[in-house]
C-alpha cells in the first residue's frame, strides 16, 4: 500500500515539478495550496489543474490573510521589482518576501500530515536560483523538522516520523525544468509571475518570471507560457 505524502502545492514550476517527483516515488497524493491576500489568484487556479493532472486524492485550499500584516509586494500595495539582474536579485532579501510564509504554511501541513497519517512533507524550496528568502534555506527545513517532531503527538509517542523532502533545494531551475521534463510535466500548467497582465499573461520582468525564463534557456527548450 503506498504512503501519504502531502504536498505543498503553489501552482508553480517548482511545486508542481515537486509533486511529479512525489508521484514517480509511488507516493498518494494530497496537496495543500493557501489563499494568503497574495495580489492575484493565478496561481491557485494553477494548483487546482495540477492537482487534477496529477491524481491528487484530496487537494484543501486553506484561507488565511496575511495581508493583514502586511509588508510585502505580493500582500500589500507595495511595487514589485521589475527587471532586475542576477546580481540585484541576490543582493538582500526582497520586498516580495512574506514574513513567515514558509513556518505558517509548513505548520498547517504538519497539522494535516498527523491527521493524515502521512509522514513525508514535500515542499518545493531551492537556494540556489531563488530570490534570497530565509526560509528557502536547508538550515531553516532542518530546524523545522527537528521541531514538527518535537511537536505533534504521534512523533512523541513514536508511532510517525515527520520527513520535510526538499528535493529541489540544491538544484539550478535549468535543472528543475529538465528534472520535470523527464517525469513529464507540463509546464504550460504552471504559474510563476508575481505580478501578472490583466488577462493572466505572465508581466515577463518580475523575479519569478526573470528566473524561469533564465531557467528554461539553461534548460534547452522553450517556455510553453512564453507562446501563449
Amino acid at each position: 500500500m503506498a504512503k501519504n505524502a502531502l504536498i505543498l502545492l503553489s501552482g508553480g514550476l517548482d511545486s508542481t515539478t515537486v509533486t511529479a517527483i512525489a508521484r514517480a516515488e509511488g507516493y498518494a497524493l494530497y496537496s495543500l495550496t493557501f489563499l494568503y491576500g497574495q495580489r492575484h489568484h493565478r496561481e491557485i487556479e494553477a494548483a487546482q489543474r495540477v492537482a487534477a493532472a496529477y491524481g491528487v486524492i484530496k487537494h484543501s485550499l486553506i484561507n488565511i490573510d496575511l495581508g493583514k500584516i502586511g509588508a510585502s509586494a505580493l500582500t500589500a500595495s507595495i511595487a514589485v521589482p521589475k527587471g532586475r539582474s542576477p546580481e540585484e536579485m541576490g543582493s538582500e532579501i526582497p520586498v516580495t518576501y512574506v514574513p513567515a510564509r514558509n513556518t505558517i504554511f509548513l505548520s498547517y501541513a504538519l497539522a494535516w500530515a498527523e491527521v493524515l497519517q502521512a509522514p513525508d512533507i514535500f515542499i518545493g524550496v531551492n537556494a540556489v536560483d531563488y530570490s534570497g528568502y530565509p526560509d528557502c534555506r536547508p538550515e531553516y527545513i532542518q530546524a523545522f523538522e527537528k521541531m514538527a517532531n518535537l511537536a505533534i503527538k504521534e512523533a512523541v509517542e513514536g508511532r510517525m516520523r515527520i520527513t520535510i523532502h526538499t528535493p529541489l533545494i540544491d538544484m539550478t531551475k535549468g535543472q528543475i525544468i529538465r528534472r520535470g521534463r523527464e517525469l513529464g510535466v507540463d509546464y504550460q500548467l504552471t504559474h510563476s509571475c508575481y505580478d501578472p497582465l490583466t488577462d493572466g499573461r505572465p508581466c515577463g520582468s518580475c523575479d519569478s518570471c526573470l528566473l524561469r525564463k533564465r531557467g528554461f534557456q539553461e534548460a534547452g527548450c522553450e517556455d510553453p507560457l512564453s507562446i501563449l
